[in-house]
């Protein structure tokens, strides 16, 4: 195997993580600026500190585990309610040092700076940019992917004749583009292989394009059992990878396979399957991870839709990029939509609405916005913002869990990973 697309698809891989990442925090970052807010810190990665520099009152920098990033917001929590009691305990604990910490950052006279004090629209903009910003970069890559190097498309053209074919008996030659069979215009494979289907023992009229001329040939069709194919004219397999078989009637033709660009109509459709799938992957997500640690740890093979890690999503960059079979344009269009699934993956995940992801934030400020909504309805005195910091011990719980889903997730995907090809 040549190790230099190898080192250049982890690269490409490693830098789109990286990439996907600091524009998810520039999606925070951009509009929490614009409305006002102090940000201290723009940082990609997690852990200790490689490089950082200092801009205005920001500092920006790379930190050495690049598995998340985080912009710091000021005053993302406000000071306790007054006359509020401290609660007791482990967690009455880290509630009070959330606010400790959260007020401290905040300058004197700059208390109107702090997060906690913009409205509720304003606060939906600012979590909601960076997971939107993964959703735009997925659609750029999807549409650069099915605009721009185009799809592999199964065109009337006839690739190759077998010998002693029915269409061989015929006349035709590769490089044939089909036009009608039986004076019904041929549109696209799958509607040729339909219409012969039905066909067997029949002679019948075959028009092609040759050379720019239209020749007409008599075919006849020969009863035999042929793969199954989709819609879009590619052979269906069973779950052992081996054609289905249907009885039915063949020509001996293959079809030219050409790379194509799509209608601007399949990106959004790309990426609806995509958040489809990903939700239903986020909806079954533990026994997900139950199926692979189990798949890891027993002779049960390792899913292909299983979830994976960055380390699982590094192995199938290798497995992409190492790949000989596959053209490097090939190569470069798989790595891609693995970079655009991420994303969408980022998108679907930060949504969940709970702390201390950006869906959990969003759930306080629309919980904050309801509150104001029934008090000004009722003519009440408006409820100053939402004490975030209650919430603070299912933070943490969570924290916890996605550090443990984390690490079961990268054991199985280095004794097991999920294998592409």
């Amino acid at each position: 195997m040549d190790i230099l697309p190898v080192v250049v698809g982890i690269v490409v891989v490693v830098l789109g993580i990286l990439v996907s990442i600091a524009l998810h925090e520039v999606g925070h970052m951009v509009p929490a600026k614009k409305f006002g807010v102090r940000v201290s810190e723009y940082m990609v990665g997690f852990g200790p500190t490689l490089w950082s520099r200092t801009r205005g009152e920001t500092e920006y920098g790379i930190k050495a585990i690049p598995l998340g990033g985080y912009v710091r917001l000021v005053g993302m929590m406000p000071p306790a309610p007054a006359g509020a009691r401290q609660r007791q305990g482990f967690f009455g604990q880290v509630i009070a040092d959330a606010r400790d910490a959260s007020v401290s950052e905040i300058r004197p006279g700059e208390e109107h700076r702090a997060f906690y004090h913009l409205s509720t629209p304003k606060k939906l903009v600012v979590m909601l940019g960076g997971p939107v910003m993964n959703l735009v970069i997925a659609v750029v890559l999807l549409a650069v992917v099915f605009l721009g190097i185009g799809m592999p498309t199964v065109t009337t053209t006839v690739e190759s004749v077998g010998d002693g074919s029915a269409a061989a008996s015929a006349g035709v030659e590769a490089g044939d583009e089909i036009v009608s069979f039986d004076g019904v215009a041929v549109e696209d494979w799958s509607q040729l292989v339909g219409m012969v289907n039905d066909r067997a023992d029949e002679t019948l009229p075959l028009v092609v394009e040759r050379d720019g001329e239209l020749v007409t040939l008599d075919v006849t069709p020969v009863p035999a059992e042929r793969p199954l194919t989709d819609d879009e004219g590619l052979p269906v397999v069973d779950d052992a990878g081996d054609p289905v078989m249907v009885d039915g009637a063949l020509l001996g033709v293959t079809s030219a396979v050409e790379r194509q660009a799509q209608p601007v109509s399949e990106v959004p459709q790309a990426v609806w399957m995509q958040v489809s799938a990903t939700a239903g992957a986020i909806v079954t997500l533990p026994v997900r991870i139950y199926d692979a640690a189990h798949q890891a740890f027993t002779d049960e093979p390792r899913a292909q839709d299983s979830v994976m890690s960055v380390v699982g999503v590094g192995r199938a960059a290798v497995d992409t990029a190492g790949n000989e079979d596959y053209s490097v344009l090939a190569r470069v269009q798989l790595m891609l939509m693995l970079l655009a699934s991420l994303n969408i993956a980022l998108f679907m995940f930060n949504l969940i609405p709970l702390l201390p992801l950006d869906g959990g934030h969003v759930v306080n400020a629309l919980y904050e916005g309801a509150r104001r909504t029934v008090a000004r309805v009722r003519g009440a005195t408006l409820p100053g913002p939402a004490d975030v910091a209650r919430m603070m011990p299912v933070a943490y719980v969570v924290f916890v869990l996605l550090i443990g889903v984390g690490a079961v997730l990268m054991v199985a995907d280095v004794v097991d990973p999920v294998r592409l090809f």
